[in-house]
């Protein structure tokens, strides 16, 4: 069914009048002439027929059929914004990257005000997500996963670091032996993968399930247990002293990767560089401790 819309113009000039007040401000922000924008409001109103201004000219208000049509097209101009920033191939707007929760509080945020100091016209939205990609599915832009190939279909893939995992505790436990064994309903395996790499002897002691992984790192630094953790999620506690790792950090066999939409977009590039070039820095200057 075709759409019955007057001059996008016509329409443009009077949410800028209606929203603003008065015309000389619409003109300023349109960068036309104030009476470009009144003969625009004008021509709309002989199209529908229906006042959209009374009052005198240095004080306009909207009129009832007025103030009605500003409502859907303040909404309608912000959508369609916010839609041309979307598929824009520029330096501005926002960027959607998905990433793991912890991962995201415990390094990437405490890093990311280095990237909006670089690219402050950038806005970087997160979403914690650790389930796999499908950049047909999903509307974000980058993706950080720790996993191996294959990769989705679909993606670019950025090296960022491989995980390194080890057992970590608070300071005051001292024997090992008994200890809570604490666990993630998220990595499940963490224990057993490191034992099996580590060659270590099964360590013995209660099993404690977490739902979220934060919580089973708070857990830890509360001194009620012990458990695997990748070296980026701990390595300010460690440095800190709130906890500690005496048995060192170990290659999982995982690699942490940014996975990007093919389709090229100058924001997204911007963001993995950035990305890339911190893990690289985090690697070279911070390295895992071995047992």
């Amino acid at each position: 069914m075709a759409r019955n819309i007057p001059s996008l113009n016509a329409l443009r000039a009077f949410e800028a009048a209606g929203r603003h007040g008065r015309m000389t401000l619409a003109a300023d922000e349109l960068n036309v002439t104030h009476s470009a924008v009144s003969r625009q409001v004008q021509h709309l109103e002989e199209v529908l027929g229906v006042p959209l201004f009374e009052g005198p000219k240095n004080r306009l208000r909207l009129t009832e059929a007025g103030t009605v049509l500003l409502a859907g097209l303040v909404g309608a101009f912000d959508q369609m914004d916010a839609s041309v920033r979307a598929v824009a191939d520029t330096e501005a707007g926002s960027i959607d990257v998905s990433c793991p929760g912890t991962f995201t509080m415990r390094w990437l945020i405490p890093r990311l005000y280095r990237f909006q100091a670089e690219y402050p016209q950038i806005d970087v939205r997160l979403t914690a997500s650790s389930r796999p990609v499908d950049f047909g599915r999903d509307g974000f832009d980058v993706a950080i996963r720790v996993r191996d190939p294959p990769w989705p279909a679909g993606a670019e893939v950025i090296p960022l670091f491989p995980e390194q995992t080890g057992p970590v505790m608070a300071p005051t436990i001292v024997a090992v032996e008994g200890t809570a064994l604490l666990h993630t309903r998220t990595r499940p395996r963490a224990w057993e993968n490191w034992l099996t790499r580590s060659r270590e002897a099964p360590w013995i002691g209660p099993k404690v399930d977490y739902e979220h992984f934060y919580f089973m790192l708070e857990a830890a630094r509360a001194g009620l247990g012990v458990c695997v953790a990748p070296w980026p999620y701990v390595v300010d506690d460690i440095k800190a002293g709130r906890l500690k790792a005496p048995h060192g950090f170990i290659d999982s066999g995982h690699q942490y990767v940014a996975l990007r939409r093919a389709r090229r977009n100058r924001k997204a590039s911007l963001f993995c560089d950035w990305l890339a070039n911190e893990a690289s820095q985090f690697s070279d200057s911070e390295p895992a401790p071995s047992g």
